[in-house]
C-alpha cells in the first residue's frame, strides 16, 4: 500500500465501458515522510475521497480488485482509504500491538 495526496480531477469521455460513472482523480504518490515521491498519477476513486485528501492507494491487480461491481478492468492504481489521523514515530518504528478485541493473522 502506499500514500497519496489527491491533487485534482481527471475528465475522460472516453473509456472502458465498466469504469464509467467512476471518478477518477490526479493523485501525488508520497513516501513514508509524506513528501512527493514521483510524478502526479490518475487513480480510480472507489472511497469518495476529495482533493487535499491523504489516501492509502493499490497497485496492479489489487487495484482492479479494489472495484465495487467489476472484478476484471484495466485499472492499475485506487484510492482504497482516506486517512483520517496518522501518527509518525520519529524513530521510525512501527508499534505491531494489537488492541483488546482483535484477532491476530498468523
Amino acid at each position: 500500500m502506499l500514500f497519496g495526496r489527491v491533487r485534482g480531477t481527471a475528465i475522460s469521455t472516453l473509456k472502458y465501458p465498466d469504469l464509467k460513472g467512476m471518478k477518477l482523480l490526479v493523485v501525488e504518490p508520497l513516501d513514508r515522510h509524506l513528501e512527493s515521491s514521483g510524478e502526479l498519477q490518475v487513480a480510480v476513486d472507489v472511497v469518495e475521497a476529495g482533493p487535499g485528501d491523504l489516501c492509502v492507494m493499490v497497485r496492479s491487480r489489487e487495484a482492479a480488485l479494489a472495484m465495487r461491481e467489476h472484478k476484471f478492468v484495466p485499472v492499475d492504481l485506487a484510492l482504497v482509504g482516506i486517512v483520517d489521523e496518522l501518527e509518525v514515530r520519529p524513530d521510525g518504528e512501527f508499534d505491531f500491538t494489537l488492541k483488546a478485541g482483535t484477532t491476530r493473522y498468523t
